[in-house]
């Protein structure tokens, strides 16, 4: 069993940045890969990245490639997302997961999400 935390989110303004933290507890989390996802008013929850359970490998949605980067520690049972350049279109809010299978993005465990606000 793994349970997770996130926690960071916050206010920013267009432009701004935050750090999304992810807290796990279990001993089997540094085995799993972890991904990222968000849910916005009104739409359905999606992707946003993953990586991998050594964080050797990273995958991104294309909206956010280039600005959002995914790291973990498992010596701290935590996965981190950093967030840069926000747009009001990343207003959502952010769930962290551990998935089943790298490639694919099916989920074994939720978090219970955290707001991000964007104001434009």
């Amino acid at each position: 069993q793994v349970q997770l935390v996130e926690s960071g989110g916050g206010l920013v303004q267009a432009g701004g940045s935050l750090r999304l933290s992810c807290a796990a507890s279990g001993r089997t989390f540094s085995r799993y890969h972890c991904g990222w996802f968000r849910q916005a008013p009104g739409k359905e929850r999606e992707f946003v990245t993953a990586i991998s359970w050594n964080g050797v490998n990273t995958r991104y949605a294309d909206s956010v490639k280039g600005r959002f980067t995914v790291s973990r520690n498992n010596a701290k049972n935590t996965v981190y997302l950093q967030m840069n350049s926000l747009k009001p279109e990343d207003m959502a809010v952010y769930y962290c997961a551990a998935l089943e299978n790298y490639y694919e993005n099916s989920v074994r465990y939720w978090g219970q999400g955290t707001q991000v606000t964007v104001s434009s």
